[in-house]
């Protein structure tokens, strides 16, 4: 059942898509809320039930990706988040992605875990996804809020990119 939840976030993915190119924000907004609801659902029933998979724990992290990444860069392209914002996202899990493909190559046995700023990274992203969204859907000025939300969220995404960095290089230096 989590991996199907999985699933149903990366189908989702497309469908928020086309309503952020089509301007509907009310439909973008809801299927970005069921995304969100279905990835606290997955991950609950996984350690509730027990359903911990390597499937899961390879499709979470894609399926999270696709949606912040597709997100990232269709906001900038339609003006409601800066371009550099969405580039600072995109560059940091081009090179997480790219580190993880050297470790395999030249490291074995590497588990990928979320680092905590990892993880407070993502809650900003999305935090901001959501705000940007919701103040559009209701035609609210939050400006100050936002802007403060662009900062934060690009600070930590540099942040966790070099933290990310940091720790590939150490596990290399050990070989």
């Amino acid at each position: 059942m989590p991996n199907l939840l999985t699933l149903f976030r990366i189908v989702l993915t497309p469908l928020l898509v086309i309503f952020l190119i089509n301007k509907r924000m009310d439909l973008a907004f809801l299927i970005f809320i069921l995304a969100g609801v279905s990835d606290g659902l997955d991950g609950f029933l996984a350690r509730v039930m027990n359903q911990k998979t390597k499937i899961g724990a390879i499709l979470d992290p894609i399926a999270d990706k696709a949606l912040l990444a597709s997100s990232y860069v269709t906001l900038a392209v339609t003006g409601l988040i800066p371009n550099w914002l969405a580039v600072t996202v995109i560059s940091r899990d081009l090179i997480i992605v790219f580190g993880v493909i050297v470790l395999f190559l030249f490291h074995s046995g590497v588990e990928i875990r979320p680092s905590v700023i990892s993880k407070l990274t993502t809650l900003f992203q999305l935090v901001t996804i959501f705000f940007v969204l919701g103040a559009s859907v209701f035609s609210v000025r939050i400006t100050v809020l936002v802007t403060c939300l662009f900062i934060v969220t690009a600070i930590l995404t540099v942040a966790s990119g070099l933290h990310y960095l940091y720790k590939g290089f150490m596990l290399l230096a050990t070989e």
